[in-house]
């Protein structure tokens, strides 16, 4: 276990699968240009998606539903966990570390498992590009099918950089040669621990 882990206040708040917290909210908005319209957005809609752009508060990285399912584990499991998660449109958006955009793409080049086509097209959106978050409050998917599997619960969330999360892709990709047939009865039901992550 990482010294980190162990200095994790015993009081830490649990990951909550309702929502984000009012601390996770203020952090999401500062991505954008006018944070106080967004947070009055949400208190006045707290069940609308937002579009926020990329590159200062985070960057995202986009996988496919299944693999990034496989990327989570590996970073829950194995791993010091994630930063905030969101599923939508059939992708998992995993929110990294600014700069992780331009840097997560050459790394998989080099990377055996980026040449073979084991590990899919992951989209990483950085400086310039923007993404639809989910509510704050959207526990269960909305209608456009966005949801929180990690919320943001800190002002000051972990984020993982582009070497941990190529380190998840290429766990999950030696994962998926030894999935059996029969996947586990409900998949959506697992929970992650934030009081384990950084």
């Amino acid at each position: 276990m990482s010294s980190t882990r162990e200095e994790t206040p015993a009081h830490a708040p649990h990951f909550d699968v309702s929502g984000v917290t009012s601390e996770g909210a203020a952090w999401l908005a500062t991505a954008g240009t006018y944070p106080r319209s967004t947070l009055a957005l949400w208190e006045e809609r707290p069940d609308a998606p937002v579009v926020l752009p990329c590159g200062t508060a985070f960057d995202i990285v986009s996988a496919p539903a299944v693999f990034g399912r496989r990327m989570l584990d590996r970073l829950w499991d194995e791993g010091p966990g994630s930063g905030p998660v969101a599923a939508f449109r059939g992708r998992m958006l995993l929110f990294a570390a600014p700069g992780t955009a331009p840097r997560l793409p050459s790394l998989l080049h080099w990377e055996e498992f980026g040449r073979t086509g084991a590990i899919p097209p992951l989209l990483c959106h950085g400086v310039g590009d923007a993404v639809t978050v989910p509510a704050p409050m959207s526990g269960a998917p909305s209608s456009s099918g966005a949801r929180w599997l990690v919320a943001p619960d800190t002002r000051r969330p972990w984020l993982p950089g582009a070497e941990i999360l190529l380190w998840a892709a290429v766990r999950a990709a030696r994962a998926a040669v030894r999935i059996s047939i029969f996947p586990p009865a409900d998949q959506d039901a697992k929970v992650y621990d934030v009081s384990r992550r950084r």
